[in-house]
């Protein structure tokens, strides 16, 4: 396991429980002015599974959707507060509403909700017909074939180890880019083998789920998140996981944006298995202001 994923897995994603329904969570010093929005939304994720493994049901529950607003920019330098308030416990689901606080104040909450395993009517769509992630350039062939070329604040993002690896299907986030239909496919998995827990896999996905899901918008308009001119931040953010699946195989991540108006990008993401399996959707908004 590289270190930062178990950073990510031994730290960041394991909170310390201060009270009954209080965590605590802290951020990896990797340079960010702001806590990134995938940590957030991991770690209030972990906090409200607690409280349902607290309960001792008499069956499994798993986390089927959450849904999140960022309020503010989180600080990485302080830790991360989080309130759960265990809403509702029924005889099938579970619900728990998530606030995050820093500085006395909330930046970020969320609901989530969990499920007992049922059986019932299936159906999904396919899975967008594009090459597999052996076929692609691995980040450190990217890395040695364009770092040079790249400007100072693309270098340094990729210039840090990740828990995360991702091979773009269409790489235009590395080359100059020309407005085009916004639609990217990223194949994307945990960099080293992950303990066999499905809380583990979900949180991890929870965490992977909020990274290029903007970008997306921006592609229409020939731009990305490293231009100067454009303010960018995810302003919500929801979740739905459909089947089991393992974060640390290789899973397809089929991103498109609908529209965008009113300084707002909307992004819609599909996530699938090797075998086509669609295992989890997502849907975000964020901010996409443009300063001339």
């Amino acid at each position: 396991m590289n270190k930062a994923l178990d950073t990510l897995i031994n730290t960041t994603l394991n909170l310390e429980k201060i009270e009954e329904l209080i965590f605590r969570g802290t951020s990896p010093s990797n340079g960010w002015q702001r806590v990134f929005g995938g940590q957030v939304i991991g770690q209030a994720l972990v906090a409200a599974r607690s409280t349902i493994k607290a309960m001792a049901f008499d069956d499994d529950r798993f986390t089927h959707s959450l849904h999140g607003y960022f309020l503010r920019g989180g600080d990485p330098k302080v830790p991360i507060i989080y309130e759960v308030d265990p809403i509702r416990d029924g005889k099938s689901f579970s619900t728990r509403r998530i606030v995050a606080i820093q500085h006395g104040k909330p930046i970020f909450s969320m609901i989530a909700s969990f499920q007992k395993v049922e059986q019932g009517l299936t159906h999904q769509i396919k899975m967008p017909k594009v090459v597999g992630p052996e076929e692609l350039p691995s980040e450190d062939e990217l890395k040695a074939q364009y770092m040079d070329k790249l400007p100072p604040a693309v270098k340094a993002y990729w210039s840090r180890e990740r828990p995360i690896e991702m091979r773009y299907v269409e790489p235009r986030h590395l080359s100059k880019i020309k407005p085009s239909e916004p639609v990217q496919n990223i194949w994307f998995k945990a960099s080293s083998k992950l303990p066999d827990n499905i809380d583990i896999h979900q949180a991890v996905l929870a965490f992977a789920s909020d990274f290029s899901l903007l970008d997306t918008s921006l592609i229409a308009h020939g731009t990305s998140i490293f231009d100067p001119k454009i303010q960018v931040a995810s302003l919500d953010h929801a979740l739905w996981f459909h089947e089991p699946f393992k974060a640390d195989e290789w899973l397809l991540y089929s991103q498109e944006s609908p529209s965008s108006s009113g300084a707002r990008g909307f992004n819609r993401g599909s996530i699938f298995t090797r075998d086509g399996k669609l295992v989890a959707s997502v849907a975000q908004e964020g901010l996409i202001r443009y300063h001339e």
